[in-house]
Parts: structure tokens; sequence; C-alpha cells
């Protein structure tokens, strides 16, 4: 799972077992309350979850995370990003030949009645963009390509 925070981008390899979560030395309890667990001691956590963004309150911190919903690669090559499903184009956020870096918004699409980011699996410079907002597309449709930046 990658997130978002303070414009960085972190990714967090979660293991889940039923209503527990577990990533390295942190345990998430996830029943009617939340709970994290850090070296065997639990304490209370609060979360609201605000568009895409999910602020945590928990040992007297406040944190913002915002999941990031990578696109899938294109078929043919790495640098196309594709539908993850059928829906809707709401929002296009780049223009051809912008630089963009990995973690970026790209596209907004409506599928299933949930909004879905696709994002800059890399830096790079957009090639082409195949869609309008307004446009519906299917699953695994070409929306963009990326030529990347090393």
């Amino acid at each position: 799972m990658e997130f978002k925070s303070g414009g960085n981008l972190v990714e967090i390899d979660l293991q889940r077992e039923g209503s527990t979560f577990v990533y390295d030395e942190l345990i998430l309890h996830a029943n009617e309350e939340l709970w994290l667990e850090v070296n065997g001691k639990k304490h209370k956590a609060t979360v609201t979850k605000i568009a895409d963004v999910w602020w945590v309150h928990v040992l007297g911190h406040t944190l913002q995370y915002e999941v990031i919903e990578p696109g899938a690669a294109g078929l043919d090559d790495d640098k196309g990003l594709t539908a993850p499903m059928p829906g809707k184009i709401l929002e296009v956020h780049v223009k051809v030949g912008q630089s963009v870096s990995a973690g970026d918004t790209l596209v907004i699409m409506e599928a299933m009645k949930m909004e879905h980011k696709i994002t800059a699996g890399s830096d790079g410079v957009i090639e082409s963009i195949f869609f309008n907002p307004g446009d519906q597309v299917e699953q695994g449709t070409e929306l963009l390509s990326l030529l990347e930046v090393q």
C-alpha cells in the first residue's frame, strides 16, 4: 500500500490477520474502536477520512495520509496508464508535455460510485492523453502515456 504524507511517498506492506493489521513492530487493531499497539503497549487512535485523506490522531499527534492508487501499467509497455475498472473520466490534471513526479495525480475517474486517482508510477513527461472529462472508459483502456525520465 502506498501513501503520501508530508509530501513524501511512503510504501507500507501491511499483513492482515482478520481485523488486525501488522507492519513491522506496529499492530493496528480495528474492531469497534481503533487501537495502535507499539512495543506491546496499546494506544487508542481516532481516524477521520475527508475526501481521499485520512487524518489519524494517536499519542498526541495528528498524522495525515493520502492513499495513492497507482494506475495499472499498460499491456504493451510500462509507459501507459490504464483504467483499473470501467468508469467515467472526471478530471484530467495534466497536459501533453508536462513533467510529472512519481505519485502525482494524473487523472481522476469515477467507478462503482467512488472516485479513483490514477497517479504517475515514476517521474516522467506526459506523451499523450487519450480521453477527456466526461468520457466513459472500459477496464484496461489506456488513458495516457508517460515517457519515463531517469
